[in-house]
């Protein structure tokens, strides 16, 4: 099956997001009148506990190490919204510079990974998963930092819960999610130095 893969990226580069239905392949464009950020100011946070486990350097950090894995561990699920097409159109935006995985690993253990899609300054966050403990809390950690780094400036995890709660997710309007994404399109961010994209290739 072909795929465009410019449609894609300025269906998501207007706000909406695909999502397959639990148990079915077909997929389809979704959008909400709330959206969940991760902060990427001061408003950012973490607990304790978890510092003194960063503190511990345990887990090593990687940009697309295993990207079929990091797909896996996001659907191996028991409820799961990413179907086996979208896993197709996962790879195929990884293959051309636009969806990464962020990775901590343990020796040569995959500790957990986030799965997601960077556009100018903006970083959509799709999933993540944890095998270790901890795993995917350093790759959030982690993942800011580099987001600072590099001067993207939102980090939407679509819907919010009570765990990505105590990383300091919170709630905007859609009016106000459409107004910080289309400033966000406008950077010139580069997530990975290897496969450098910006908003205006897919046009």
């Amino acid at each position: 099956m072909q795929y465009d893969i410019s449609a894609i990226i300025e269906g998501y580069a207007q706000g909406y997001f695909l999502m397959a239905n639990d148990g079915e392949d077909s997929l389809g464009w979704y959008s909400s009148h709330q959206r969940a950020l991760i902060p990427l100011d001061q408003r950012f946070h973490y607990p304790r506990s978890l510092q003194r486990f960063l503190n511990q350097n345990r887990f090593q950090v990687a940009i697309n190490r295993d990207f079929e894995a990091v797909i896996q561990g996001c659907a191996d699920r028991e409820n799961t919204w990413i179907s086996g097409e979208l896993k197709r159109i996962y790879r195929l935006l990884n293959s051309q510079g636009w969806a990464y995985s962020f990775e901590t690993w343990e020796g040569d253990r995959l500790a957990g990974g986030i799965l997601g899609i960077a556009i100018g300054g903006a970083f959509i966050g799709e999933s993540m998963f944890f095998n270790i403990p901890n795993g995917s809390k350093v790759a959030m950690v982690k993942l800011v930092e580099h987001l600072r780094k590099r001067d993207f400036v939102l980090f939407d995890a679509q819907m919010t819960n009570p765990h990505l709660e105590r990383f300091g997710a919170f709630i905007i309007s859609k009016n106000q999610y459409n107004q910080l994404l289309s400033k966000a399109l406008k950077r010139k961010c580069f997530f990975a130095d290897n496969s450098p994209r910006t908003f205006n290739d897919s046009q």
